[in-house]
């Protein structure tokens, strides 16, 4: 019959999910330690478990020598013969010790190795476990409190939920139920070693997931996601099919959809923007509400933006302490300035003074597919007029920003009409501002001599030949 101590040792392994080997080596090392705090010896002492009648035996292991130096760990042949005659040198021989006397001190030190090995065996197979769940959302329940901390029970295991990784407005009391995403699994913690997080953009988009079918099934993709957790957060959503708004789909009808994320994450606030691979489209809908009226490149190469909005909207792009700004910039990847309408039209007027055109060429926003931002972008590759655009070859065109091989060919064709309409107005107009109205314009360029003296004459008398002929 199996005794109570295997009953035991078969029970902690079904419920802690551990080798029972790992059991059994734990409680002969304890044993060990046991046997060497009541002996108070410096033999080489060691336990065996037998899993089958439940006994453990501790013995003191010496080696057979010629000649002993070591009593402790060596015994003689002759001694050795005497308990049995097959005995040889070099061979290991067991002395058993009794350990019907084992005191109360070496049974609680036993019994602390047996729990120590068996919680680190615990946690080395719950760091094997969850190492490769990190980005996995959880199921939670508040267990406790530790400092500011709080410790959840996620079924398997206990939980941290650090107060750097908890939401500004949340409050959380013992037996709340939550959902959490695994940020970290730590294999030397040593308290819990799953670290959960609440305000990971991560947790966003798993909830967006959960909750969006389009978005789980990849008809909507999620392009970004940042967040200040339990304030506010901005999603950037892309339609894979032309027909369908992502924006709508993620809001759902009445705001449903997104209204149970919203309730999930204790009231926080989310813009769910519509991505847009033209860099200013992207940063108008990533600083909404706000209303903008210009975005102006200012540093393609360090991705830096100037956003021109009216006086009235500059809190509203800005934010409560910079935060909308804030997460639009972190969303684009864009540094953004703001500033009010005042200061842009400034600005603007000095950056078109300092563009000087040639001599009879004409802005590039002389055509109707350039607007002041394209025509910015122009500018970046030197490329500062119409006539610019018409004589520029379709590479130097694709050097700015926004500009693809089709956009360049459509542009010096509008370019290349704007200029032949030009000279076929020049052309119709030549007659009428060129030719005087009097018929002195098809006399010879030089006058004869009777001409220029009539002419002279006129003029001194200050009337006019035809006045002088109806006279005659």
């Amino acid at each position: 019959m199996i005794n109570i101590l295997s009953q035991t040792i078969e029970q902690i392994s079904k419920e802690k999910g551990i080798d029972p080997q790992i059991i059994y080596r734990a409680l002969e090392e304890a044993m060990v330690v046991a046997a060497r705090k009541f002996f108070k010896t410096n033999e080489d002492l060691q336990a065996s478990y037998d899993p089958e009648t439940g006994t453990i035996e501790v013995f003191a292991v010496r080696e057979i020598v010629e000649e002993v130096d070591n009593p402790d760990t060596q015994m003689s042949l002759e001694e050795a013969l005497e308990i049995d005659e097959t005995f040889e040198i070099n061979d290991l021989i067991e002395i058993p010790k009794d350990t019907t006397e084992f005191g109360r001190i070496a049974a609680q030190a036993a019994k602390q190795i047996i729990v120590q090995k068996v919680r680190e065996a615990e946690r080395k197979i719950i760091y094997e476990e969850f190492s490769d769940q990190v980005g996995v959302v959880v199921n939670g329940i508040v267990r406790r409190y530790e400092g500011r901390d709080v410790i959840l029970d996620i079924g398997r295991t206990e939980a941290l939920l650090p107060v750097r990784e908890q939401s500004r407005n949340e409050h959380y009391a013992q037996g709340d139920r939550m959902r959490c995403i695994i940020s970290e699994v730590d294999p030397e913690s040593k308290g819990p070693q799953i670290i959960l997080s609440r305000t990971s953009p991560e947790l966003l988009i798993k909830l967006f997931e959960t909750e969006i079918p389009e978005i789980y099934d990849k008809t909507v993709l999620i392009m970004g996601a940042v967040r200040e957790g339990g304030e506010r957060a901005k999603v950037a959503v892309h339609s894979r099919e032309d027909g369908l708004d992502p924006v709508g789909a993620c809001v759902g009808m009445r705001g449903s959809r997104i209204g149970s994320i919203i309730r999930e994450l204790k009231g926080e606030k989310i813009d769910i923007i519509r991505y847009s691979p033209d860099i200013l489209e992207y940063a108008v809908s990533a600083l909404n509400p706000a209303r903008i009226s210009k975005v102006l490149i200012t540093d393609s190469e360090n991705k830096i933006m100037d956003v021109i909005v009216p006086q009235e909207q500059l809190s509203l792009a800005i934010g409560r302490k910079g935060q909308n700004v804030r997460l639009a910039s972190k969303l684009i990847g864009w540094e953004i300035n703001i500033r009010n309408e005042d200061e842009g039209k400034e600005e603007i007027a000095e950056e078109e003074e300092a563009i000087q055109l040639p001599e009879g060429h004409h802005p590039t926003t002389s055509l109707d597919s350039v607007d002041e931002n394209l025509a910015e972008l122009l500018a970046e590759a030197d490329i500062v007029s119409v006539e610019a655009i018409a004589e520029s070859e379709v590479d130097q065109l694709l050097e700015s920003e926004g500009v693809d091989e089709e956009s360049a060919q459509q542009l010096q064709e509008e370019a290349s009409t704007f200029l032949q309409r030009l000279q076929t107005n020049d052309e119709a107009e030549a007659p009428a501002t060129d030719t005087p109205p009097d018929t002195r314009a098809e006399t010879p360029e030089e006058p004869s001599q009777e001409d220029s003296s009539e002419d002279s004459v006129e003029d001194a008398e200050g009337e006019p030949a035809e006045d002088k002929n109806e006279g005659k």
